[in-house]
């Protein structure tokens, strides 16, 4: 309701311009029992029923930092609610609202948790399926130096190749898929990867399909061969490191700029400048804390 008290609701600008499209993204929705209530990533999370599959066995569920429905259930399915409205207006001629929950959005994006349940994949409670650290060969595993590999060795033919790397022999081993054996299987790797440092594990695994890689700190992900071939990060002229514009696109990429990031205020007084406002204007806007500038004593 912040935009209906300015009186810049939906209903005002539609009127105004029918071909707009207005994006609402929030926490819980436009209506609904909590629609008004404060909320964050993790109460999202876990009332779209995302958060009950996430964590360890015997271990209280974990959110992922907020990366699931703040970035994804809500800025990216918001961003796609936006092309898909742009696409539809390129036919009719009419903008539309789009609502954009942060709890529809990441359970809209568990689909797949959803719709595997029957297939034996989440059958078990958490902690003891297939792709939740369950398997000992879908997990990750701490080195000699203290750092990680990551193993997602599921079919066969990749679960072969991981055992030969290990150093063992897969005809004196329980079947791959013998759930009862997971906990030992878990064991025995761990101490063979405690064995080896990061280094020497990406020597045996690399250029294999074991589906075995090196857990990489954010130090680390830079200069590591694969990332640098790719250019997957890149440095800005103040050598601060950031992850390159994804996806790519091959006839017009994203051009990243070598610039650091603005501070919250530094272009303020110039945007509002160039769109016709006064001095005298936007110095009311400062006063009534409207907007910000990162040096309070702008030139105004």
């Amino acid at each position: 309701g912040v935009m209906e008290k300015l009186g810049l609701g939906p209903e005002v600008l539609l009127r105004d311009n029918p071909r707009l499209i207005y994006a609402r993204l929030t926490g819980f929705g436009q209506t609904g029992k909590y629609a008004k209530s404060a909320g964050h990533d993790i109460n999202y999370l876990a009332l779209s029923g995302v958060l009950s599959k996430l964590g360890r066995k015997n271990e209280n569920p974990y959110a992922p930092v907020n990366l699931l429905a703040d970035f994804a259930g809500g800025g990216v399915m918001c961003a796609m609610g936006i092309v898909i409205a742009l696409f539809e207006r390129a036919r009719s001629g009419r903008g539309q609202v789009i609502d954009s929950s942060m709890v529809k959005g990441v359970a809209y994006l568990s689909s797949f948790l959803w719709k595997s349940q029957n297939l034996g994949l989440w059958s078990q409670p958490r902690g003891e399926n297939l792709l939740d650290s369950g398997a000992p060969f879908y997990e990750t595993y701490r080195t000699s130096d203290g750092k990680f590999m990551a193993v997602g060795a599921l079919e066969p033919q990749f679960y072969k190749q991981l055992i030969k790397g290990l150093g063992l022999n897969l005809d004196e081993l329980p079947a791959q898929m013998s759930f009862s054996d997971w906990p030992e299987m878990k064991k025995k790797f761990a101490s063979i990867f405690a064995q080896k440092t990061q280094a020497e594990w990406c020597s045996i695994f690399d250029s294999t399909d074991a589906c075995v890689t090196p857990v990489l700190s954010f130090d680390d992900v830079a200069s590591h061969q694969h990332n640098k071939e790719r250019s997957s990060f890149i440095k800005n002229d103040q050598g601060e490191i950031s992850p390159r514009p994804a996806p790519v696109l091959s006839r017009t990429p994203a051009v990243p700029s070598s610039k650091r990031d603005p501070f919250i205020g530094e272009h303020t007084e110039e945007i509002l400048l160039e769109y016709g406002f006064t001095k005298q204007e936007i110095a009311k806007l400062y006063s009534d804390k409207a907007i910000e500038f990162k040096n309070p004593k702008a030139n105004l």
